[in-house]
């Protein structure tokens, strides 16, 4: 039987799965300073570390808000900010330091356009009192996106571990991008119905 318990008051602001989003929010500038030395091997690690422990929270919030009858409003709000904070930080540091480059610049444009506008349709439809669901699609794509930027801050110094590491990761984050057009597209198609409705 599991054990729910409702935070109230203040005490909301630091349950559990709100602890987990601030410490995805904390974990970008650690990421951020650690890529400042991309060379470093033992940077690389750190900032892989980080950004894996920052992942495993964004899966871990959102469950426990669930689980332990925890969720509000300032979760609900504060979760996509620091995912978005998370991968536009990794993502500038890695086009910073040439790991992603060439034409692997435009899977990098297309996703973060798509994150700006579903930013901005989510905004749109709060002040409507609408909401967009959060399809299955797009629950992979973001998996899928943060194993590439694993694969991708690790960079040459996971390839010595596993030969080829940069290009596995290039090759997943355009994979990636393929399934961020693809959901970006379903969340405007919704949007645009919705407002048809109207």
């Amino acid at each position: 039987m599991a054990i729910t318990s409702v935070s109230r008051g203040p005490r909301r602001a630091f349950n559990v799965p709100n602890l987990l989003t601030y410490g995805r929010v904390v974990a970008v500038p650690v990421v951020v300073g650690c890529l400042f030395w991309p060379e470093a091997h033992a940077m690389r690690w750190t900032a892989l570390g980080v950004f894996v422990a920052a992942g495993v929270t964004d899966f871990l919030d959102g469950y426990l808000a669930r689980r332990l009858g925890q969720q509000s409003a300032l979760g609900r709000m504060l979760d996509p900010i620091a995912d978005k904070l998370l991968v536009a930080a990794v993502l500038m540091m890695l086009v910073a330091d040439h790991t992603i480059a060439g034409y692997s610049l435009v899977a990098a444009v297309v996703i973060l356009c798509r994150e700006i506008l579903v930013s901005g349709l989510r905004e749109f439809f709060a002040e409507v009192k609408a909401s967009i669901p959060v399809s299955r699609i797009a629950k992979w794509k973001t998996t899928l996106q943060l194993v590439a930027l694993g694969f991708l801050v690790a960079g040459p110094a996971g390839d010595v571990v596993l030969p080829h590491t940069s290009e596995i990761g290039l090759a997943l984050f355009w994979a990636a991008a393929l399934l961020t057009i693809y959901t970006g597209w379903d969340y405007l198609k919704a949007s645009l119905q919705h407002l048809s409705e109207d």
